[in-house]
């Protein structure tokens, strides 16, 4: 059975089909490096993923060079590929994976696991790195979860560190050279690939445990392999490559609309947040540079909508500067400008008028936590005055909507704190009613949604334990007992979600071996509602002998060796053990504006960042 004959029994095709308007070809004859570019997750998802636009067309850059893209199946599709032996492929060219050199997967978070080794499976790749032979693809790793790759390490064959504009074009270019000259075999090529700076193999690094469990140290197996992997990094954003073009989907995706990275890395340093560290240094983009990159997006895609892409994008320092240059062509064009990851501290009217996708819909903070005390903890730096004083300029404008995102199970989080949160909606409720501006003959609608505190490599709680799940349920239904408003809706994340990722988040190498079993017992799209099976996943874990609480319920010792120490992000452990003795107190540290903090992200250099400008 071909194909198109398939593709009448599945719903959603043009997941499948390929031949997107921006999508690149090229003649397999004058290509000599494939590279096939895998999202571990569902074709709307992975399409909205802005690494992948970037590194797919930096590869593609390459004459010589092909990198196309693999989505994983949804369940239908995939019961049609293994009924009628299809093997997984590209959407370019439909080229099965085994045709590639490279096999790449970017892992954006945890319970995308599962559908890593179910793809393999389905390209016909043996799953353990052990076990491929010369001939077969090399599989890489990349984003952030690579950070602790440990437990998935047995299933890699290298994993990439940082950020890959410039390193991704050093390993291809070395397996170009290998295969010309003659001496490629891959025992050889990842001896010479952990030598670049950012490339980790885990097969070159014995690891050894201590009786109780924990990790004993990280040995190479090679006395020229570096001991600590130094994360890789982008020093002048102005400078580095950004697509003029973006390959069109033909049906809805997650984000259906221009992303424009603004800049990379965060001020803030709040302490259960991973990405504002392993993105540090803080490295911006110039108003011009981000104004023609938008414009030329514009005009070749025809997206009315443009979304500034950063952690925190109103501590960009010029915003001002950037929305007044894109306004002058966007109002003209009745393209849209979104501002999705505002605080509630930076938001202000200005903004807001000039920000349509603000005008139009509803508007969201995140105080994370609901007393001043714990907002000191987590270092979050919001006081109640900047979120009320926000709410009320949205009322103002005409606003009735508010979310207000919160994390229940912080270190030091007290009965006083799940109260705080109903408190706090309630004040945003009167806030509204305070303001003779409000819209008249309308009810305001707070939404707060809370989600389970998940301790994460490379941050001030990485040592600190997720509460077990008992006292996580008892904590979701006391707070939903507090709230009798009716004004106040209040949503909440499924906890046992939330500890199979602080698991997988925090897990070492032993791991690798219920990763597998899990497979065998047929667990995938653990992202999704209706796959994720906690008791299976449970019941995977006891046949392994292994205890899940020892990962996501044990405080880690301070001077115990962390499964992610072999790698190396810039940002020191002993900033980081500082950051947890404050939070213990509820002290505060002043983001990288107001003063350095010796974080140690200096040391990654750049002369266009904010820490070498300070220093």
């Amino acid at each position: 059975m071909n194909l198109e004959n398939i593709l009448t029994k599945v719903m959603k095709p043009g997941r499948y089909i390929g031949g997107e308007y921006g999508q690149t070809l090229k003649d397999k004859a004058k290509v000599k490096t494939r590279f096939a570019f895998c999202f571990p997750d569902s074709y709307e998802i992975g399409m909205s993923n802005l690494g992948i636009r970037i590194l797919y067309g930096v590869l593609n850059n390459i004459d010589d060079v092909w990198c196309e893209r693999v989505y994983a199946p949804w369940e239908d599709m995939e019961a049609e590929m293994r009924k009628n032996n299809i093997p997984l492929w590209a959407v370019e060219s439909g080229d099965k994976l085994l045709d590639f050199d490279f096999v790449g997967f970017t892992l954006q978070y945890e319970l995308c696991y599962s559908n890593v080794l179910n793809m393999l499976e389905l390209a016909n790749i043996p799953l353990m790195s052990k076990d491929r032979d010369d001939s077969m693809p090399l599989v890489i790793g990349g984003g952030p979860c690579s950070y602790n790759a440990e437990p998935i390490a047995d299933f890699f064959d290298l994993f990439f560190i940082g950020e890959g504009e410039e390193a991704v074009c050093e390993i291809v270019a070395l397996h170009k050279e290998m295969k010309e000259k003659g001496t490629y075999t891959r025992k050889d090529f990842l001896h010479e690939a952990a030598k670049i700076e950012g490339f980790y193999v885990p097969s070159l690094y014995d690891v050894s445990y201590n009786e109780d469990g924990t990790v004993k140290a990280y040995t190479p197996k090679y006395d020229d392999v570096p001991t600590k992997i130094r994360k890789r990094i982008i020093k002048d954003l102005d400078k580095v490559y950004f697509p003029d073009k973006l390959v069109m989907p033909y049906i809805e995706t997650v984000h259906d609309r221009t992303m424009l990275e603004v800049y990379r890395g965060c001020i803030r340093g709040c302490r259960f947040c991973q990405a504002g560290m392993i993105y540090r240094p803080i490295r911006e983009k110039s108003p011009e540079v981000l104004n023609k990159q938008a414009k030329c997006l514009f005009e070749n895609t025809g997206y009315d909508e443009i979304s500034l892409v950063s952690l925190s994008i109103s501590d960009y320092s010029k915003i001002n500067e950037l929305t007044d240059d894109l306004l002058k062509w966007t109002d003209e064009n009745m393209v849209s400008l979104s501002l999705p990851s505002l605080r509630a501290d930076s938001f202000t009217k200005e903004l807001m008028d000039k920000i349509s996708t603000i005008r139009t819909g509803g508007i969201t903070f995140a105080p994370e936590a609901g007393t001043q005390r714990l907002r000191d903890a987590i270092n979050k730096n919001l006081y109640e005055e900047d979120l009320l004083k926000a709410c009320g300029v949205a009322f103002k404008a005409g606003k009735t909507q508010v979310k207000l995102y919160f994390m229940m199970g912080l270190p030091t989080e007290e009965k006083e704190d799940l109260d705080g949160i109903h408190a706090l909606a309630k004040r945003v409720v009167d806030t509204y009613y305070a303001n003779p501006d409000r819209p008249k003959g309308k009810s305001p609608k707070v939404t707060i949604s809370a989600a389970c505190f998940i301790p994460k490599p490379f941050t001030a709680f990485q040592w600190e334990k997720q509460e077990d799940m008992d006292t996580l349920l008892e904590k979701q239904q006391y707070i939903l007992s507090t709230i009798t408003d009716r004004k106040v809706k209040f949503n909440y994340h499924d906890a046992k979600v939330s500890r199979l990722e602080a698991v997988f988040a925090r897990g070492d190498r032993k791991l690798c071996n219920v990763m597998l079993e899990g497979h065998k017992a047929g667990l995938k799209f653990d992202a999704w509602d209706e796959y994720f099976d906690y008791e299976k996943w449970m019941s995977v874990f006891e046949k392994c002998g292994i205890d899940p609480a020892f990962y996501a319920n044990r405080e880690f010792g301070k001077d115990e060796v962390l499964p992610w120490d072999i790698i190396d992000i810039g940002v020191t452990k002993e900033f980081l053990i500082r950051e947890n003795q404050k939070a213990h107190e509820s002290k505060t540290t002043p983001n990288c504006r107001e003063k350095c903090s010796a974080c140690g992200a200096n040391c990654l250099g750049g002369e266009k960042t904010w820490c070498n400008q300070k220093h």
